[in-house]
């Protein structure tokens, strides 16, 4: 698990929130949820991108054609390995088996999730954000395990992603939506100027990068948010302290999880209540799309909590004794109850 106040976890889920494996053919009929959400192939949620388009070899009709090289194993690792910045051919194409899958998830914006998946394998393997094992299943365990999260999100909602990290899920989200308003929250500088290069590079009008810890966002104009979403990021009290504030009464907490979900629903509901939030209740997300489908714990914020002071104040006309604090115990230090710690 990875501190929000640190950024996203740089593998992905990892162990603990595995990708799909195996994609089966998707149910004909009709929408999977009843609410006012958004459809795959809806007008109002969708516009035309601009990202240039790509074909499983590239862009073959611009590559020079070069030279037949001496064998790679006769050379040494840095005259193989591309350049910094460079793109191999057919870069962040999805694999042949769930080509289908992304094009139904992405619709006419499919061509800007490619753009956004040559970025990952590409830059975001050199710059650290991304484990050079992930980079052959960037599709079927991220891009895709980010992208079936939309239907959870009614049309319009502003969005607060904490521990964007490489912009999973918070980017795949504006891809796929670009009706949703989002901000990425993320304190590490490396990451967040690959998070606005790639915003920039991109044309995502509607997203901001914030960098900052999770704690540092709220009361800002980022909070107040319609959902809060967090992949990989911390056990769910945790989580719960930090994403909770920032969400508006009414608005949700959307967890990414992995196998342990139940055990941490059942372990901190308690904490999760205290903090505002009402009971977490987990949802799967691409059921009959992506097999297994993306696990995730909603909490919806019931009301406000006021930070409680660090001690309490000594009675009227009442000063504290010798050797005490305000909160009357030896040494000057505050019991400290009450107190919620957000990062």
């Amino acid at each position: 698990m990875t501190d929000p106040r640190y950024g996203a976890g740089d593998l992905g889920p990892g162990e603990s929130s595995p990708g799909p494996s195996s994609f089966p053919g998707r149910p004909s009929s009709g929408a999977r949820r009843p609410l006012a959400f958004p459809g795959r192939s809806s007008a109002a949620a969708r516009s035309a991108s601009s990202a240039p388009a790509f074909s499983r070899k590239g862009k073959p009709s611009t590559a020079p054609v070069s030279p037949a090289s001496p064998d790679p194993s006769d050379q040494p690792a840095s005259a193989t390995a591309p350049a910094s910045g460079a793109a191999p051919a057919g870069a962040g194409v999805p694999p042949e088996e769930i080509e289908d899958v992304a094009r139904r998830l992405f619709g006419d914006r499919f061509d800007l999730a490619v753009a956004f998946a040559r970025l990952l394998v590409t830059d975001g393997v050199v710059r650290g954000l991304i484990g050079p094992r992930e980079a052959p299943r960037i599709w079927e365990r991220h891009l895709v395990n980010c992208a079936v999260l939309s239907e959870m999100i009614p049309i319009g909602a502003s969005v607060v992603d904490v521990g964007s990290g490489a912009g999973l899920p918070g980017i795949v989200l504006a891809v796929v939506r670009p009706d949703l308003r989002i901000a990425l929250v993320e304190p590490l500088a490396r990451r967040t100027a690959f998070l606005t290069e790639a915003v920039t590079e991109l044309g995502l009008s509607a997203v901001t990068v914030v960098r900052g810890r999770a704690d540092d966002v709220v009361g800002s104009a980022a909070a107040g948010a319609d959902v809060v979403t967090a992949r990989a990021v911390a056990p769910l009290d945790r989580l719960a302290g930090w994403c909770l504030p920032l969400a508006a009464v009414g608005g949700r907490l959307l967890a990414l999880k992995g196998a342990s979900a139940e055990d941490e629903i059942a372990e901190h509901r308690a904490v999760v209540a205290e903090l505002g939030g009402g009971e977490p209740v987990l949802r799967l997300c691409g059921t009959g799309l992506i097999d297994p489908p993306t696990t995730v714990v909603e909490i919806v914020k019931e009301r406000e909590v006021v930070p409680v002071p660090s001690g309490p104040k000594p009675p009227s006309g009442r000063a504290a004794g010798p050797g005490r604090g305000a909160g009357g115990r030896a040494g000057g230090r505050g019991s400290g109850r009450g107190r919620t710690r957000r990062g």
